[in-house]
C-alpha cells in the first residue's frame, strides 16, 4: 500500500509517516498545497491523507482539483476543525473520510486501511484510448483495428497504464504491479519493457499514446 500525506505540520507528518512505515506501508510526505498537488497528480497512491490548512491553499480546493482531473484516490481529510459545516464541505469537495486532530494513530491507521480496501469502479471489459482497444478479459489488443501480440509482461504494463489512463504513473508503482514490491525500480528493465510496448503500440501511428515524463514516470493517452 502507498499513502501520500499532505500535512504542513512537520512533526505530525513525520509521526504519521513513521507509524505507517512501521506497519509496512509506503508513505510519502508533502508539506504544501503545490507539493501535494504535484505528487498526487504524478504519483500513484492507494490513499491520500490530506490536511485542510496548507501553505498556498487548502485541502478542500486540492481535493476538488484532483477529482476534477479524474483522480479517484480515496482521501482522508485531516484537520483541527470539527464543525459540521467543515465536514460537509470536505465531503462536498470529494473527500471520503474525515478525522479531527488530535487523533489516535490507531484510528488513522484503521481508516486508511478501510479506505484502501475500497475497490475502484470496475472498468469495462474493453477499454478504448483513441484508436487503441484493450480487452482486459481476453487480453486482446488492437490499434486502428489491427491485432497486436503482447507478452504477459507487456500486457501487464499496458493494463496498468489503462487503469490509470491520463495519469502519470511512477516507476515504483509500475514495478510493483508488473513484478512485485521487491523489484528494484531503478534498473533499466522497466525502460526496456516500455520501449518494447511503445514499438508495438505507437510505431507507424502519427498519434503517440505512451509518453515519458522524465523524473516522474509514464502516461497513456493522446
Amino acid at each position: 500500500m502507498r499513502v501520500l500525506i499532505v500535512e504542513d505540520d512537520i512533526e505530525i507528518a513525520g509521526l504519521v509517516a513513521r507509524g505507517l512505515v512501521d506497519q509496512g506501508i509506503d508513505a510519502a510526505v508533502e508539506t504544501t498545497f503545490a507539493g501535494g498537488r504535484s505528487r498526487a497528480i504524478l504519483g500513484t497512491f492507494d490513499v491520500i491523507v490530506l490536511d485542510v490548512m496548507l501553505p498556498g491553499g487548502n485541502g478542500f480546493a486540492l481535493c476538488r482539483d484532483l477529482r476534477a482531473r479524474g483522480i479517484g484516490t480515496p482521501v482522508l481529510m485531516l484537520t483541527a476543525r470539527d464543525a459540521v459545516d467543515d465536514r460537509v464541505q470536505g465531503f462536498d469537495a470529494g473527500g471520503d473520510d474525515y478525522l479531527t486532530k488530535p487523533f489516535a494513530f490507531r484510528e488513522l491507521l484503521a481508516r486508511v486501511r478501510a479506505l484502501a480496501r475500497r475497490r475502484p469502479t470496475p472498468l469495462p471489459e474493453t477499454v478504448t484510448v483513441a484508436d487503441l482497444e484493450v480487452d482486459l478479459r481476453s487480453h486482446e489488443v488492437k490499434r486502428a483495428g489491427r491485432s497486436i501480440e503482447l507478452t504477459a509482461k507487456e500486457f501487464a504494463l499496458l493494463e496498468f497504464f489503462v487503469r490509470h489512463v491520463g495519469q502519470v504513473v511512477d516507476r515504483a508503482s509500475i514495478s510493483a504491479h508488473v513484478w512485485d514490491e521487491n523489484h528494484d525500480p531503478f534498473t533499466n528493465v522497466l525502460e526496456v519493457l516500455v520501449r518494447r510496448l511503445r514499438r508495438k503500440i505507437d510505431d507507424g501511428h502519427d498519434v503517440k499514446l505512451i509518453h515519458t515524463f522524465r523524473g516522474a514516470g509514464y502516461r497513456l493517452g493522446e
